[in-house]
């Protein structure tokens, strides 16, 4: 990350991004359809809703998943055209199985 390196900041954002997704908590629509307008919630915070909190097995999944969708994708670029793109997958990848791997590495590269 020091040397700013395009494709480990990359990986990363995505990451944390599906992450953010993996705790989301699905709203149940038929709850907001059924209440009348006077009903409805108001003030700071009232329509936010509790976050799932992922274990470390959990994190782990999400990660692993993100590494598989980019090595799938790399393997489906197999034009000349795409192998820069190709390359760029496969070292995100390589990035995020890093973490995966070995955590501890985390904590030294942030």
């Amino acid at each position: 990350m020091r040397a700013r390196d395009k494709a480990a900041v990359s990986a990363l954002r995505a990451t944390l991004a599906a992450l953010d997704n993996a705790e989301a908590v699905p709203l149940d629509e038929t709850e907001l359809r059924g209440m009348a307008l006077e009903q409805s919630p108001v003030g700071v915070g009232a329509t936010e809703a509790a976050r799932r909190e992922l274990s470390e097995r959990g994190v782990v999944d999400v990660v692993r998943a993100e590494v598989a969708e980019r090595l799938e994708a790399a393997a489906r670029l197999t034009a000349p055209a795409h192998a820069d793109r190709a390359a760029r997958l496969r070292a995100e990848a390589a990035v995020l199985l890093r973490f995966v791997d070995d955590p501890g590495i985390a904590r030294e590269t942030a």
